[in-house]
């Protein structure tokens, strides 16, 4: 998956707001992958601040990303990064050779409370765990 054998995968996900969507997978992937993938969230128009219904959705779960701060989608993320998954973005994100695309349909977040972000959060950790399986799966225990 990586460019270069013998490094870690890396992964951008974009939404428009990268206050949302792309910040709870960004979260779920730094969590559940550990340090087996470098992880990168952009927007393509960054809004202010983290969507606090994300925030409490994710803090539900033990994952803190409160201090987390929405960024610009640039060209530089998307070349250096192997998977560029999409969030509601549509063509905003620059497509270049040898680098995978996906595009994951989710319901947006923005405006809505905790109750209806929970099932969003969810349905990302899902994804997420399928992504983790296919590009960094974790290696078998030695001592087993």
């Amino acid at each position: 998956m990586p460019e270069s054998p013998g490094t870690k995968p890396s992964v951008l996900f974009v939404c428009v707001h990268n206050a949302g969507r792309s910040q709870m997978a960004a979260a779920w992937l730094t969590h559940l992958a550990e340090d087996r993938v470098e992880v990168r969230s952009a927007g393509s128009n960054p809004g202010e601040r983290v969507n606090p219904a994300a925030v409490a959705a994710m803090a539900e779960v033990g994952i803190d990303i409160s201090a987390e701060v929405p960024k610009i989608l640039t060209v530089d993320a998307v070349k250096e990064s192997d998977v560029c998954i999409t969030m509601g973005c549509g063509d905003t994100c620059p497509v270049f050779p040898g680098k995978r695309y996906l595009d994951w349909k989710l319901d947006d977040p923005a405006g809505q409370g905790v109750d209806a972000v929970r099932p969003i959060r969810d349905e990302i950790k899902t994804l997420i765990e399928g992504l983790i399986a296919e590009i960094a799966p974790a290696k078998p225990d030695a001592t087993a």
